[in-house]
């Protein structure tokens, strides 16, 4: 497909075994700023360039559709981060059978960028290019995701990112062991600008209507709520000020404590909302840690009647400071409560799928280079015990085979274990090289842009099955 305006036409072309930008323009001026050849042909001026940040940059100048935009005004919102660079196109032909939903298309971590060897500019520049690929002349978001240092902020701003995900979840403290006053005065009070004293006088005794129940506080669970939050509540608040102070276009934060071990009760939801607001912030989305059952590329798993409780209970909370959106993190092929997360938040509702996407590229692999496919396996497999550590994830190595003869790859791939394994392995085997040094990157890439066609169609079906409650909740 082509984009197209007034002056200019853009279009991906293969060249041999390399993916290009090729422009089309009636005048040379409008090729002005692309880097490439440029031919005459049919009395039009033809530009043949490289996918480079440059070329990225100037297609952003000419076409606003390619432009970031904020996702915080609508409703709902589905963001599809793109391991590998190449599921865009797909992702983009899913969102345009459902245009009720916001699409976040340029997403991922800086986790993930660092295990790749991705810079934020990259992410956005593949994101472009999937983009003009598509045809795609709709707007789109870009989230720099689970931030966790303000160096990992200016890259996403050097970039164009326009929203920032803002995890302080290293600074939430295990209270399971419960906590007495002592814990709760060595807090850093001075960067909460407030005292033990006058936030036991602001919280203990009241009831909080949560929808779901009411909330009668007390001081212990007060003091629970600051000693396990509070650190976390001055951390995002300096990520966020650093955010705001820099920025040079204009952003959104979300905020995410979803990735820790313990359940963020409704009580410190609201505690954390109270005390960010207090403080300033502004945000459009909240990513607490709901009940369990999210785990990477699997349906949930835990007790749906209790998650819709959950829900309910957080959307009631947010719609007390402004009514930001819940967002659901983790949030890849979980079609069994789609529906409920979008009835339970009243359809204001965020959802975040990543290794979905990178999965499906695996399955292209798996289809058309058994033998790549099998170093990835092996890799991965190997590899999963310690990356695990960052996923919640429940898959088991010794339910998975150890070797692949007469296996069925594809059933493989989509087996509850073996998925996980994949989605988790990803960057181990993706930063492995074979003997003769060939990184698995370069074949993968090559193996899946050779079939970028058939990769394209299998990730638009897979994203579109996401997509469809989220639709409907946009359309009531």
């Amino acid at each position: 497909m082509s984009l197209q305006n007034d002056a200019l036409r853009a279009d991906i072309v293969q060249a041999g075994a390399e993916r290009r930008l090729q422009l089309t323009a009636e005048t040379a001026e409008a090729l002005t700023g692309f880097e490439g050849e440029i031919r005459a042909e049919d009395g039009h001026h033809v530009l043949t360039g490289p996918l480079s940040t440059a070329n990225a940059v100037a297609l952003q100048e000419r076409f606003p559709s390619l432009r970031p935009q904020l996702i915080g005004g609508h409703r709902v919102s589905v963001g599809t981060g793109d391991r590998i660079g190449l599921a865009t196109p797909g992702q983009a032909r899913a969102f345009a059978a459902h245009p009720g939903v916001m699409p976040v298309l340029a997403q991922q971590s800086i986790r993930e960028m660092d295990r790749l060897g991705r810079s934020a500019r990259s992410v956005m520049d593949d994101a472009v290019f999937g983009l003009v690929d598509a045809g795609w002349d709709r707007g789109f978001g870009a989230d720099c995701d689970h931030i966790k240092s303000t160096e990992g902020i200016d890259r996403g701003l050097q970039a164009g990112f326009t929203t920032f995900t803002l995890d302080p979840g290293d600074f939430v403290t295990d209270v399971t062991a419960g906590v007495d006053r002592a814990a709760a005065e060595n807090l850093p009070w001075d960067q909460l600008e407030d005292t033990l004293e006058d936030t036991l006088a602001r919280y203990a005794g009241r009831t909080i209507d949560v929808g779901v129940e009411q909330i009668e506080v007390t001081e212990q669970d007060v003091l629970t709520a600051v000693v396990k939050y509070g650190r976390a509540v001055a951390e995002s608040m300096r990520l966020y000020r650093h955010l705001v102070d820099n920025a040079q276009h204009e952003v959104e934060a979300e905020f995410a404590v979803d990735e820790t071990a313990w359940l963020t009760t409704f009580f410190e939801h609201y505690y954390m909302a109270s005390e960010l607001t207090r403080l300033g912030a502004q945000w459009f989305s909240f990513a607490p840690r709901y009940v369990d059952g999210f785990e990477k590329g699997l349906d949930f798993l835990g007790d749906r009647e209790e998650l819709r409780r959950n829900l309910e209970a957080h959307h009631a909370i947010s719609e007390q400071f402004g009514g930001y959106k819940i967002s659901l993190h983790s949030g890849s092929d979980k079609f069994s409560i789609y529906e409920l997360c979008v009835e339970a938040t009243g359809g204001h509702v965020h959802l975040k799928t990543s290794g979905t996407s990178y999965l499906c590229g695996v399955e292209i692999i798996a289809r058309h280079d058994p033998e790549l496919f099998a170093r990835i396996w092996d890799i991965s497999r190997a590899a999963y015990a310690k990356a695990r550590a960052s996923y919640q994830v429940s898959a088991h190595e010794d339910r998975t085979p150890t070797s692949l003869e007469g296996v069925d790859l594809v059933e493989l791939i989509r087996s509850d274990d073996a998925r996980q394994i994949l989605h988790v392995g990803y960057g181990d085997s993706l930063n492995a090289a074979d003997a003769d040094g060939t990184s698995l990157h370069d074949r993968f890439l090559a193996v899946v842009g050779a079939h970028q066609d058939e990769h394209t169609e299998l990730v638009a079906a897979h994203i579109g099955r996401h997509l469809g409650p989220f639709e409907a909740a946009a359309t009531r």
